[in-house]
């Protein structure tokens, strides 16, 4: 999967931009570094190399390697949750209230897993949040729904209980627990003692994983 509007290889440098230009420039480049890398890679001193300007042209669009990482973490939670949305947007309408429920639910954990093994420096970028990391982050970290991925998944429960599947009573913090046990497995896919499991049994046990998170809930 790739970010909209990201191009798989950046342009040649130029010498010259137009207004605004620069700043989405180097934005672009601190995505590549954070999918090849992640957050630790993310470093304003390479973007502007790669973008081929001095590093002080970079200070007026940001001013620290905390601005571009923070830019790089809306962009890689966006990717994100427009992964989650095509996953939500293929489960089929015509169904029972309480199976479609249960369906965009499932829809969002498999989705998590799957952007975590396509993309783990972006899933590593959007979720493992150093000291560096921290910070407000803005509109740009939404999906076209103009959600974010743990406000899809909060959606997602409350059709649960609107279904009549999810107890009201027990709906508190339930995106917490959800969100806990997928991201668990998704670590241990990526960095953990799962990271040499075939890509099919990865997946067969991410729905294990989700079936538990279900009835759980």
């Amino acid at each position: 999967m790739k970010l909209n509007n990201v191009p798989e290889s950046l342009p040649p440098a130029r010498s010259t931009y137009r207004h605004g230009d620069l700043r989405r420039a180097l934005l672009e480049a601190g995505i590549e570094l954070a999918r090849d890398g992640g957050p630790d890679a993310v470093v304003l001193r390479e973007a502007t190399r790669r973008v081929g300007v001095v590093p002080n042209a970079a200070y007026r669009h940001f001013e620290s390697r905390q601005e571009l990482l923070l830019a790089v973490r809306e962009a890689a939670l966006a990717a994100a949750a427009q992964a989650m949305e095509k996953e939500l947007a293929a489960q089929p309408c015509d169904q029972p209230p309480a199976d479609f429920a249960r369906g965009q639910v499932r829809a969002i954990g498999t989705a998590y897993l799957r952007f975590a093994q396509a993309e783990p420096g972006l899933f590593r970028t959007a979720f493992v949040i150093s000291d560096e990391g921290r910070g407000e982050l803005g509109p740009g970290k939404a999906g076209e729904s103009g959600l974010d991925p743990f406000q899809l998944l909060g959606k997602a429960i409350d059709r649960l209980v609107d279904a009549g599947v999810l107890d009201p009573a027990r709906r508190p913090n339930a995106e917490y627990c959800a969100w806990s046990a997928v991201h668990g497995l998704a670590l241990l896919i990526i960095d953990g003692p799962l990271r040499e499991m075939p890509p099919d049994a990865a997946y067969k046990l991410g729905q294990q994983l989700i079936d538990m998170v279900e009835r759980g809930l």
